[in-house]
């Protein structure tokens, strides 16, 4: 048998997911009207505007990933170093609870709680970077 999966490492794998999800979900958000099928084949050389959600939906998955290698780093690092325990755990759990929030309540137009969604996430990385450090 092989050994056990940190619990932390799945979550990245969530993380994963996530990232996966809302890629397509942005391309499908932006399809459709001038961007018919013909130039979402294409080169995509001349741009098309997107509706409001598509825009949204390409704006948060933008920064899914300005934040989601800076998680993947620091939960990798802490796997190396040693380092997982609580800290990491919750740091994880808040990172991953705090993107799967992120998009939907961005695509919503929810202001306040879409960057509280945000902040959770950002401390989730934090507090894996503290565990690290420690």
């Amino acid at each position: 048998m092989g050994a056990q999966v940190p619990v932390e490492l799945k979550l990245l794998m969530v993380a994963v997911i996530i990232g996966f999800v809302q890629i397509v979900w942005a391309a499908v958000a932006g399809s459709g009207g001038e961007r018919d099928f013909a130039w979402l084949l294409g080169p995509r050389d001349d741009a098309k505007p997107v509706g409001v959600v598509a825009a949204r939906l390409g704006r948060a998955l933008g920064n899914f990933l300005e934040t989601f290698p800076l998680f993947a780093v620091a939960v990798i690092a802490a796997d190396i170093a040693g380092k997982l325990g609580p800290m990491t755990y919750y740091g994880a759990a808040l990172y991953v609870a705090g993107r799967a929030l992120y998009v939907p309540l961005y695509a919503s137009g929810v202001p306040l709680v879409r960057t509280l969604a945000w902040t959770v996430s950002i401390v989730g990385i934090v507090m894996i970077i503290g565990a690290f450090f420690r």
